[in-house]
């Protein structure tokens, strides 16, 4: 059976009496080159297992299985359960785990099922819980790359620098914790149903977190306040977050001090930086 076989798929679907799932964010893929290109990404290989999140009927499944030596692909909808039984007949390394991957414990998921393989993320995940899902297998810190499609908006503020439209908190988190890259992107026509989104794959390459910022949580917090109000100064911001501990000027003084205009935006702001704030406050 191909998997990306419009009419072939819509058949299956409703052989099982499959409907599709709003709440779900369900958009399977129709072009057989997008699942071949998004595996060949993953650097999937004989001696990697991968995660997959929310495998559809199974077309990205197929591909990693090639390469990888096994594939653990998680789905919350159990109404996929008997179709996926069919379309992934025979291959051996694939298991499937019901379940929803925000209450699955990551650690033990990998110590119970990966062995001895170099874990790995690829998934064409639902856009409704991109920003959840790449923070925990982020924090997890479990995985060698991490390689999903997501809405092409949210794959340019991954990889946004300081100073562009899109750069924002989420940039920040996504670059402190790995190497970001937006690979290609997805037109809404390779889905069915078809989004009314272009999508993106984007590949983030954990790395070791910068060993100039001193405490994390303090780090994080100064980031989430020069967010905060976009239009307004780092200045106003950090007043904002910071005013009961520190006067105006005091924070004039903290900014200027890190080599900063007073004057300055929080999104005019590298890691860097933030991580000097951080350290001063």
């Amino acid at each position: 059976m191909d998997l990306c076989n419009y009419s072939e798929v819509q058949a299956l679907l409703k052989r099982h009496g499959f409907h599709f799932s709003k709440s779900m964010g369900q958009n399977f893929l129709i072009r057989p080159q997008v699942p071949v290109e998004i595996a060949d990404a993953s650097g999937a290989d004989e001696t990697a297992a991968v995660l997959e999140i929310g495998p559809g009927v199974g077309p990205l499944t197929v591909q990693l299985a090639k390469r990888a030596g096994k594939v653990v692909a998680v789905e919350l909808d159990k109404a996929l359960l008997p179709v996926l039984a069919e379309t992934l007949s025979g291959l051996e390394n694939i298991e499937i785990v019901p379940g929803d991957i925000m209450k699955l414990d990551l650690r033990s998921l990998i110590s119970d099922r990966f062995n001895r393989f170099t874990p790995l993320v690829c998934a064409n995940l639902p856009y409704n819980i991109t920003s959840p899902v790449l923070t925990k297998l982020l924090e997890s810190q479990k995985f060698a790359a991490i390689t999903v499609m997501i809405q092409r908006e949210v794959a340019r503020r991954i990889c946004a620098g300081p100073g562009t439209a899109d750069y924002g908190a989420f940039s920040v988190f996504c670059q402190y914790y790995a190497r970001c890259e937006n690979l290609f992107e997805v037109p809404p026509e390779c889905f069915y149903p078809a989004p009314k989104v272009t999508s993106a794959v984007v590949k983030l390459t954990p790395q070791p977190k910068p060993a100039y910022v001193d405490d994390p949580k303090a780090f994080f917090a100064v980031v989430r306040a020069a967010f905060a109000q976009r239009r307004k100064t780092l200045l106003n911001c950090l007043g904002s977050a910071y005013g009961g501990r520190y006067s105006k000027d005091d924070l004039r003084q903290i900014i200027t001090a890190c080599g900063l205009p007073e004057d300055v935006r929080g999104e005019r702001l590298g890691i860097p930086e933030f991580a000097a704030l951080a350290k001063k406050l």
